[in-house]
């Protein structure tokens, strides 16, 4: 009588990891940048609105890149990372280990990639582990105060405070540990380059450089 492995789970909608603070940031910047660009078009004379052509050919793509672009989506079967210039998808079985030090980063068939849209703020940890002590017993200028024996009722265990990117690897490292054996997260790292952004960034640049050439 031969066994029979049952078939995996289906595989559920992706979770997204982004930087809301990032998103906001970039659609500010975008912004400003239509309304400098625009107006010089609409103002300038001589090579300056083509001059502020090229600027704004370089510079959005470039935005978008590094604010909203950037995005993790992660599912029972694998991790698809959305970088500035490249996208990585590492099914779970690839996955070595998902960290955060002074940046998210996950480790995977020898090669690190990192996490741009978990961004690590050292403030926020640090802001998190006082919440933490101040939890178990509060802070007082002498260091770590006792807790009040004379207080009515039981303690109630407080849920440990973390930091939002170390909160996102707990995540990742959970789902790359629970669905590296299935079959649907077997296979290699692949890298691909995102030339939709590269593409028209170059050329504004080499358009910018021509223009103050001849300007």
């Amino acid at each position: 009588m031969s066994s029979q492995q049952p078939p995996d789970e289906p595989v559920y909608d992706d979770r997204v990891y982004r930087s809301s603070m990032s998103v906001v940031t970039g659609v500010l910047l975008l912004a400003l940048t239509a309304w400098l660009c625009g107006d010089a078009v609409v103002r300038g004379a001589g090579n300056t609105p083509w001059i502020a052509l090229a600027v704004a050919l370089c510079a959005v793509p470039l935005i978008v890149a590094f604010t909203i672009r950037p995005a993790v989506f992660a599912n029972d079967d694998r991790m698809r990372v959305r970088n500035p210039f490249r996208v990585i998808e590492l099914p779970w079985a690839a996955v070595d280990a998902v960290r955060a030090g002074y940046s998210a980063e996950v480790l995977a068939e020898g090669a690190k990639y990192q996490l741009w849209s978990v961004p690590v703020s050292l403030r926020e940890r640090k802001r998190a582990s006082r919440q933490q002590l101040s939890r178990r017993g509060g802070l007082t200028g002498r260091g770590l105060s006792a807790p009040d024996e004379n207080t009515a009722g039981p303690a109630t265990p407080a849920a440990p405070q973390r930091a939002k990117a170390d909160q996102v690897v707990d995540e990742l490292r959970e789902l790359a540990e629970r669905g590296a054996a299935r079959a649907g997260a077997q296979g290699s790292v692949r890298v691909h380059w995102s030339y939709e952004v590269i593409a028209p960034a170059v050329a504004g640049a080499v358009l910018l450089i021509v223009l103050l050439a001849i300007s």
